[in-house]
Order: structure tokens, then sequence, then C-alpha cells
């Protein structure tokens, strides 16, 4: 398998020992027969040359590898752009929710590439259409989730939230999160909502801080459409993030759209720690 496979690598380069890192990650595949190519931004970083878009992974690569944690994977699924093949974590520290091993366990990736010893997950993408005066103007996609939440005001915002165009809700809150089962364990947890398994074929929207308490998480069929809007002119304009980089700013009269999109993020697992391993880690969840 290794002889026809390469692996495209991303890093952080905000993350401390990103460049030796990477260059250890490719002295270990190079090792096993799997070539390599940097995206451009690290190989600049690395002082090298020869780097490619990320955007260009698709035309060149067989697998990505990502070395950061997991803001550095959400920031993959921008910077790669249209990317159906495997995405593979490599936390340059502690083990993350969304990365498969960290920078102590490099041999035993490269192993796995080259053994084919190794699963995909799939995983939602959320797709947000944004509309002005009835006409879509901006597309954005999301792996964890997309919020329309207050922008310059201090107050609570006014939003209306509806399901497959019925009305779901009037709220009164901070703002709203639609969340994908991955994202279920980021803001969306922090706001209160439900951890969901990540193969589950559900959303889940979330207010953020309510003016009342019975405005709870639903959970919803992921073939829904969700459609998130301004109610108050006096509120202002709202903010909308997707994965909490890309934003636009949402004036009265617009819209959002939120629904499954037509393709999957591909999460590369091998071996080492389950999703509810994490959970019991991150969350320091105890027995008895």
């Amino acid at each position: 398998m290794s002889r026809s496979l390469k692996v495209g690598i991303i890093v952080n380069p905000r993350k401390t020992g990103a460049v030796r890192t990477m260059r250890a990650l490719r002295t270990v595949l190079q090792a096993k027969g799997i070539s390599c190519v940097l995206e451009e931004y690290t190989a600049e970083l690395a002082g090298e040359g020869g780097g490619i878009p990320a955007t260009e992974f698709s035309k060149h690569v067989a697998i990505a590898a990502v070395l950061g944690g997991d803001g550095t994977m959400l920031n993959a699924v921008l910077r790669l752009g249209k990317f159906e093949k495997p995405v593979a974590g490599i936390n340059i520290g502690t083990l993350g929710f969304l990365t498969t091993s960290t920078d102590d366990d490099l041999e035993s990736f490269a192993e796995a590439l080259e053994t084919g010893s190794y699963t995909i997950s799939k995983r939602t993408l959320l797709e947000a259409t944004v509309y002005r005066a009835g006409k879509a103007t901006e597309t954005f996609f999301a792996l964890n989730e997309i919020t329309l939440a207050r922008g310059e005001t201090g107050r609570l915002v006014s939003l209306r939230a509806t399901l497959n165009g019925d009305l779901l809700n009037h709220y009164r809150a901070d703002g709203l999160i639609v969340a994908t089962p991955t994202g279920s364990t980021a803001y969306s947890l922090s706001a209160g909502g439900p951890l969901i398994e990540p193969s589950a074929a559900v959303f889940v929207v979330t207010p953020i801080c309510p003016h009342s308490l019975s405005q709870r998480s639903l959970i919803v069929a992921d073939d829904a459409v969700i459609g998130l809007s301004p109610e108050n002119p006096d509120d202002g304009p709202m903010l909308f993030t997707a994965d909490g980089r890309d934003n636009s700013r949402i004036e009265p009269g617009d819209s959002v759209e939120v629904r499954k999109a037509d393709r999957n993020f591909l999460l590369l697992r091998y071996g080492g720690m389950s999703f509810y391993e994490a959970l019991r880690q991150k969350l320091h969840w105890q027995g008895l």
C-alpha cells in the first residue's frame, strides 16, 4: 500500500515544536516508503520550497495529516476545501476529540498507514447559506457548529428559528448554536447542550444563555433544514460564525439556512483512544 501512498502535511505554526514534529513525521513516513508533500505555508514555515496550497491536496495526496490540535483540525476544514479523503489529526501535546494520535506516537501512526490498519469515521458537515434580500450570498461549511449570536450589543437578542419551514421557536438569548454530533463536545456543550455519539444522524439546536430556563437544547434529525433570523431591528446586526472562524454580519431582514452538507469529513482513526475514552479523560469522569 505504501508504494503509491502520498501524505500531505499541514501544521499549526503557533504550536511550539511544529516544524520539528513535521520533520520527524516525514522521516518515519519516508522510511516506510510513504512520500510526503507539504502545504505551502507549512513549507514556508520550515524554510523549504515545493509546498502546495491545501486546496490542491485532493489532486495530489491520498491522506492529509494535520499537526496541531482540535482547533487546527477545524481550521483544516476551511483550508482543505472540498477534500473527500481521510484526514488524520496528530496532536502536539495531549490527545483531543478530533486528533487520532500525539507527537509521541509517530512511529505507530506511520505503521498504521503502511499496513492500512486504520478506520475512517464519517463526520457530518454543516452547510450554512446566508440570504440577503431573499438572495443567497454566501455559503459556509462547519464540522462543529454554526452560531448566530449578538453582535455589538451587550443585550439579549431576539431570534426566530424554523424547522423545515415550520416555526420552531422565538428565542430571547445571547444567540443560537446548531451543532453536529462532532460539535456536541464543543461550544454547544459549554452552553448546556447534550453529548452526542459521533455517528448519530442528528443535529442539536442549543440556545446561548436564554432568558427563559424552559428554552432548552433540542435534538433534530440531520435531514432537517433549520432557518435562523433576527427578529428585532433594535438589536442591530448579529454575528454569524462557522466553527468560530468564518464570520458574517447578519442584518435585520437577513437570514441563515442550515442543512447537512452533501459531503462528509473523513476522519482517520487507528488504535489509540475511542470517543468514550476521550470523554472520560477530557471530562474527568470517574467511577466510585
